[in-house]
């Protein structure tokens, strides 16, 4: 936090139940010289891992389903969104995370992921930095059925589908995930599946 054209004269902390939403309020010097006094809630939950599993013979990718409150709430019918696998860094490197995260998600056990880039999420609201990854996976790679953490209440369906029926399901709005449609046109792009 080096920028001269940026004072914070406060932070209050909002909540801090699951995640931490705090309200900065600063002074910030306009590209024309003017100081503007502006106020933001800024919501931090920390940084994650995401990540594409792919197998190159069979064109395939694995992706979870899962019930996302926040999308119910706007206009998604049933809550359930695609995704591909994900989860916080909690302390972990963004590599050993995503790898914890294939199998306790999944059911894969994979050495091996490829990092492709990283990306804020939504950088108007929101902390977080995602890690993307790539890996691929082979059936003898399937150390259990996966569905997540009962403690941490996930309740996690394993979807394995061929790649070009996911591109399908971006168009028709049955994967509308921003970190998944991401790696999805990253893998299309880069001609990985």
């Amino acid at each position: 936090m080096n920028n001269p054209n940026v004072k914070i004269n406060s932070v209050q902390i909002l909540s801090n139940d699951w995640y931490t939403l705090k309200k900065v309020n600063f002074d910030y010097k306009t590209l024309d010289g003017n100081i503007q006094n502006q106020s933001r809630e800024v919501y931090d939950r920390g940084n994650g891992a995401v990540v594409l599993l792919y197998n190159e013979e069979n064109k395939t990718i694995v992706l979870t389903r899962q019930f996302r409150m926040p999308t119910y709430l706007n206009d998604n019918t049933d809550g359930m969104m695609i995704e591909a696998p994900a989860g916080l860094l909690d302390d972990d490197n963004p590599q050993d995370c995503i790898i914890r995260e294939i199998e306790e998600e999944t059911g894969y056990r994979v050495e091996k992921v490829e990092k492709v880039f990283e990306s804020y999420t939504s950088p108007g609201a929101v902390t977080e930095i995602l890690h993307f990854f790539m890996a691929c996976y082979t059936p003898a790679m399937k150390v259990s059925k996966g569905g997540g953490k009962e403690e941490e209440h996930e309740d996690i369906e394993v979807v394995e589908m061929p790649f070009e029926k996911a591109l399908q399901m971006i168009h028709s709005g049955e994967i509308r995930d921003a970190k998944t449609i991401m790696l999805l046109l990253y893998a299309k792009a880069y001609d990985l599946c």
